[in-house]
């Protein structure tokens, strides 16, 4: 049931690997919950998955652990529901705990310029590293679109990236001249000595010559920011963006579009970010301040 449920998620519904296997992480448990209490998956119903979720709430599981469980039971007993196996789909009255909305960390504008100035060395692994972050920041892509890219994705005459985002939906994401400058360097001095046969068309290779993974994407912008006197992770360059792009004026629905989020309400946070400068400069300039 449970590989006819992943095929479901990843073949219809268009969820990442990565969803995919925390979903089915947290349907075994709640298998065996039922196991261990006597139920069959058909007696699923809303008291058996409280029950399920009070035991993960007191062995400690955070708030953001419990939410996700509760998407993946609904995304299952909608299945189930689908299927014929359950009667009723118990999904719509279960209900998650509210998130604590934190604020992302960011690089300001200074920082992110300081680190971005200093010169790359000519090895193939510091193109790499700079051609990486240059994107990551200038695109405000997720490390795992980034790692998704292909060649043909980088469109030169409209200095714009083609990006598959997550279920499956397909975005045009503007690149600026620095990043694309760092992309040609990396192209021409570091893919080719990099590149194997198992890399295809990939846009950037790791160290086998294959597609670069997420994890070593992740470690490139570590690697590079520690380098250059900064901290910050992939995702701090993504929020950094947006940041950075609604400080400098853009409106909340172009960032909404830029960063691929399927509801204004996950970009609704920079607004939270960007108000500092506001308050700042309300410090500054109003007389009563």
């Amino acid at each position: 049931m449970l590989d006819r449920f992943a095929a479901h998620l990843s073949g219809e519904l268009g969820r990442s690997p990565h969803t995919v296997r925390g979903y089915l992480a947290d349907l075994r448990s709640l298998l065996a919950f039922l196991e261990e209490n006597g139920y069959r998956v058909e007696d699923l119903d809303v008291l058996l998955v409280r029950g399920w979720l009070s035991r993960s709430r007191d062995a400690g599981a955070s708030r953001a652990t419990v939410s996700r469980r509760v998407a993946a039971v609904r995304a299952l007993t909608r299945y189930l529901h689908r299927e014929g196996v359950l009667a009723a789909d118990p999904g719509p009255r279960l209900s998650g705990p509210s998130q604590r909305r934190s604020l992302p960390a960011v690089l300001d504008e200074g920082q992110a310029a300081a680190a971005l100035s200093r010169p790359p060395g000519d090895a193939p692994l510091d193109l790499r590293r700079r051609a990486v972050v240059e994107v990551l920041y200038a695109t405000g892509v997720r490390v795992a679109e980034l790692c998704a890219l292909d060649l043909a994705d980088v469109d030169r005459e409209r200095d714009t990236v083609r990006v598959l985002g997550k279920g499956a939906k397909e975005r045009t994401v503007p690149v600026g001249a620095p990043a694309l400058d760092a992309l040609d360097a990396w192209l021409s001095g570091g893919r080719p000595e990099m590149a194997s046969a198992a890399g295809g068309a990939a846009l950037f290779v790791g160290a086998r010559g294959g597609r670069l993974g997420v994890r070593q994407a992740r470690e490139d912008v570590h690697a590079y920011l520690r380098a250059a006197g900064a901290d910050g992770a992939p995702h701090g360059l993504r929020h950094s963006a947006a940041t950075h792009l609604l400080n400098g004026g853009a409106d909340l629905r172009s960032v909404q579009e830029f960063l691929g989020h399927a509801s204004p309400r996950s970009t609704q946070i920079y607004t939270h970010v960007s108000v500092e400068r506001l308050r700042d400069t309300y410090r500054r300039a109003h007389p009563r301040a």
